[in-house]
């Protein structure tokens, strides 16, 4: 399978680099110092499930139109999938599948505003990894897994045939029966990552401190109410099967909108709490926690966008 994956960090370089190892015909989107390293140096990934190294790698710096993809993998940034997607109207053919991994529940929708609607599937994967230095990702958290499916939840041959080939490439992977059910699931987990921004602490900090264990509660529990007033299915009692998925990170683990926050680099901020806020008011649903949170975090992140 010939596979483009667009951004290559702790989640591109890693499911990318999997599916590389396991033949296929892998090229990589990336810039600046990580992309020449993985040019020159190829790409390493240090793997609580065991390190592995690719070299050489096929590493392009901008989406061509010479570039021709059974598969695009969306790595980069929520915030940056609307511009990638207006790029990828040059590469995508008839037969092209476009899988988002994006934090958040809208990147499907915003691809849809480029891409025609039965290229795009709807997606997220679980991993905790990020960068450790140019041309090295650091897998150290989380089982690899990908969830994916049609938009509209139809069970089509070529999301079983993809799901074979991701599992057969070494990492965990299903067609969900909902995603839009799943997408929101762990939507309701990554928004916690704004709180560890704002205490400037890690999961283990912040789940063992009963004054903040009880924010992350009800972080989790309005999100959960907000998914419900839109028709989103989550089960009862999902919200303390999230806590103890959150009690399995290790200690001193944080996300990649914490560490950006804490780095004053431009966040996924607007695609997490921040559509919490904006979809709540649109339902007339008040979500405190999550508001408190948001709007704790608004001037770092404008000051950092500019």
């Amino acid at each position: 399978m010939k596979i483009l994956v667009i951004g290559a960090g702790g989640v591109g370089a890693y499911f990318g680099g999997r599916l590389a190892l396991a033949g296929h015909d892998v090229t990589f989107v990336a810039r600046g110092a990580h992309g020449e390293a993985m040019r020159t140096n190829g790409l390493m990934v240090k793997s609580i499930n065991g390190d592995f190294n690719l070299n050489p790698v096929n590493v392009i710096s901008s989406i061509g139109v010479d570039v021709k993809a059974d598969l695009v993998l969306v790595a980069v940034k929520a915030w940056q999938v609307r511009d990638i997607a207006s790029q990828l109207k040059a590469v995508v053919d008839e037969n092209t599948m476009v899988l988002p991994l994006q934090n958040g529940v809208l990147a499907s929708d915003e691809l849809k505003e480029y891409l025609p609607a039965k290229n795009v599937l709807a997606g997220l994967c679980r991993i905790i990894s990020k960068i450790e230095s140019q041309g090295v990702i650091s897998h150290f958290g989380v089982e690899p897994t990908i969830v994916f499916g049609e938009t509209d939840n139809s069970k089509t041959t070529r999301v079983a045939e993809l799901c074979r080939t991701f599992n057969d490439a070494g990492f965990k992977s299903k067609v969900a029966d909902d995603i839009q059910s799943e997408l929101w699931k762990k939507f309701i987990a990554i928004c916690v990552s704004a709180l560890l921004a704002v205490t400037r602490s890690t999961y283990g900090e912040v789940r063992e401190l009963p004054e903040t264990r009880e924010m992350m509660f009800q972080l989790f529990t309005e999100i959960a109410t907000l998914a419900s007033r839109l028709n989103v299915y989550i089960e009862d009692g999902f919200v303390d099967k999230t806590m103890a998925f959150i009690d399995t990170f290790p200690h001193s683990s944080t996300s990649s909108l914490t560490r950006d926050v804490w780095e004053g680099k431009p966040s996924e901020l607007e695609y997490q709490n921040g559509t919490v806020v904006k979809l709540a008011h649109q339902a007339g649903l008040d979500v405190p926690v999550n508001k408190f949170i948001y709007h704790s975090l608004l001037l770092m992140e404008q000051r950092a966008r500019r």
